[in-house]
């Protein structure tokens, strides 16, 4: 894995990107010298702005597709029905920046070489890729100390993580005082050292999942030995962190709150944050502008006034601010007072009010309150003073989130279903505590993307 601005990107995937950026120039490149029959007759550096805004738009097609969320089950079928799509929004997307920008066309004949070259070269990789995904001696090989239920959790990410980063299991080192929560069979002899155990079964990490650390049997000075050898030593809450790109509530010490790194609220990242929300958020009312004045026409048609849904939320430091939204319910939704969770198929809906969900055009009013200052473009959900204090109530740190703007979309929406009980709340919560350690401008753009992804997919909208 690498580590971006604080944010995990996996080191496959980002080679990936590389490379695949490379071919989609060296593809334009080449479809030109064809086109005309002679690189003598090309001045290269003219094409440059016109090789570079192809391979970024043909590298957000297919991040957008969901091409780089490389996944355990990825064949090259499964390649081929992501490639095709990515590839036509490509196109499209090169078809509008052209309107807009005369300037930078570069004639059909030679875009139809340029994506032709393109496909066969991402293609010919990708075949490539999922061949060498299945060896195994790629795996990194872990040992997990601990034999609880922690210890079994790590493990099970370990072996069913769906992405391509997987490892070897070489087996759990029991600490007494421990209850074992694992496989009996899968437990390493006790009566070897850490670092003659990694030795052994030439481990190349050790996960530390014991629950109370504070215990005699700890071994701190075998971890301290393998760590001096070379062996990667990671706490099971950075494991978590690392591969499920949450905070897991349940593994977390407020130690580790405190002095682990992250949770960057400076006066810099504060301003460039705000300067983010309100050049994307103008940009993004400029254009969803006739998409919001179609939406209030038809809401208007369906079930009349009102347009907008006004309702209270709990923002920053736990301050209430009044969210705007597209009415997307009844009017007599909640006609007994009390707050309800939205549900799947909630009959509540209304049928304008289905297509804007699944869309995720039922937040776009939601600008005006970034403009304002009540809320960032990326950041947690902002939730309803009602549910804030039930969810205070039953999850721990679940004020954490509170402690940044809440944002119109987040790492919690583009990771998660759309959330409509506690448990849910609780898993987004995980998410949510992951972005509040680790926001950066870097994972703000990530989210946009992936919010493109999901709302051209209808993923988690209910």
């Amino acid at each position: 894995m690498l580590r971006i601005f604080n944010h995990y990107i996996y080191k496959l995937g980002f080679t990936l990107f590389l490379l695949e950026a490379l071919i989609l120039v060296g593809a334009f490149y080449l479809g030109v010298s064809v086109r005309f029959y002679s690189p003598d007759h090309i001045v290269l550096h003219a094409l440059y702005p016109q090789a570079g805004i192809f391979a970024l738009v043909m590298v957000f097609s297919m991040n957008t597709m969901g091409m780089y969320h490389l996944e355990n089950r990825e064949d090259f079928r499964h390649t081929l029905l992501r490639f095709m799509p990515a590839f036509a929004l490509g196109f499209s997307l090169i078809a509008l920046t052209v309107y807009i920008d005369p300037d930078i066309y570069f004639g059909r004949g030679i875009m139809g070489l340029v994506m032709l070259f393109s496909a066969i070269g991402i293609l010919s990789v990708r075949l490539v890729f999922c061949r060498a995904a299945k060896l195994d001696f790629l795996k990194p090989q872990i040992m997990i100390l601990g034999s609880g239920s922690l210890a079994r959790e790590c493990a099970a990410i370990a072996e069913q993580n769906d992405s391509h980063h997987k490892f070897n299991l070489t087996g759990f080192v029991a600490v007494s005082d421990e209850t074992h929560d694992v496989p009996l069979t899968q437990i390493l002899p006790p009566y070897q050292s850490l670092l003659s155990l990694t030795t052994e079964h030439q481990v190349d990490e050790i996960v530390v999942a014991v629950q109370n650390k504070n215990i005699a049997s700890f071994p701190v000075q075998q971890l301290l030995e393998c760590k001096l050898n070379g062996i990667k030593v990671i706490d099971a809450s950075a494991f978590f962190e690392r591969e499920m790109s949450q905070i897991r509530v349940n593994s977390l010490n407020p130690n580790w709150l405190v002095f682990g790194g992250g949770f960057d609220q400076s006066g810099l990242r504060t301003t460039i944050k705000r300067l983010f929300d309100l050049l994307a958020s103008i940009a993004l009312l400029i254009i969803s502008l006739p998409v919001m004045l179609i939406t209030a026409l038809c809401i208007f048609l369906e079930d009349r006034s009102p347009i907008f849904y006004r309702q209270e939320r709990i923002g920053l430091e736990g301050r209430p601010f009044t969210v705007l939204k597209f009415r997307s319910m009844r009017n007599d939704a909640e006609l007994g007072g009390t707050p309800k969770w939205a549900s799947e198929k909630d009959s509540r809906i209304t049928r304008v009010g289905q297509a804007i969900r699944k869309l995720r055009i039922d937040e776009l009013p939601q600008i005006l309150n970034v403009l304002k200052g009540e809320m960032s473009l990326i950041g947690p959900r902002p939730e309803r003073d009602y549910f804030v204090k039930q969810l205070c109530a039953q999850i721990p740190y679940y004020n954490l989130r509170h402690s940044i703007k809440p944002g119109v979309t987040g790492w919690a929406q583009v990771r998660y279903q759309y959330g409509s009980s506690v448990k849910d709340s609780l898993q987004k919560l995980q998410y949510d505590l992951y972005y509040v350690k680790n926001n950066s401008l870097f994972l703000d753009i990530i989210i946009l993307i992936d919010t493109v992804q999901v709302v051209l997919t209808g993923k988690g909208s209910r």
